[in-house]
């Protein structure tokens, strides 16, 4: 099975999104996936298995508890195949990266250098 075949199901993605910051038990995967997707547990736990099979997620047991993580194995297979198509975007997000500093920057003039005060010249100044 290709990567992309792999990542390409909704629920194995989000599978993936909840282990990004870490271990989770593989109980608390299947709760959140059948709220999600209203799926049994038993469907949960098959694409559990593929991920595993895949290379895209490793599972630690713990007494009766699995826990599962994402395996970078995986990743890195859709990182090499998606390297030389990184040229159509690096360009730009380099450009929106200078553009977004380029606006913090004057924002931040702004507020430490706030315009003089305007003069109104529909009312007549008070000579003291």
């Amino acid at each position: 099975m290709h990567a992309f075949d792999v990542l390409s199901d909704p629920v194995r993605r989000r599978i993936l999104e909840l282990l990004v910051d870490g271990e989770e038990a593989a109980g608390r995967i299947s709760t959140v996936i059948e709220q999600e997707f209203g799926i049994s547990q038993p469907a949960v736990s098959q694409h559990l298995r593929v991920l595993r099979e895949q290379g895209f997620a490793t599972v630690r047991p713990v007494g009766a508890r699995r826990l599962y993580a994402v395996d970078p194995q995986g990743l890195q297979q859709v990182s090499e195949w998606l390297s030389p198509f990184e040229r159509f975007w690096s360009g730009p997000l380099a450009a929106l990266g200078t553009e977004l500093a380029r606006g913090r920057r004057t924002r931040r003039m702004r507020a430490e250098d706030p315009a003089p005060e305007e003069v109104s010249l529909s009312q007549p100044q008070e000579k003291e």
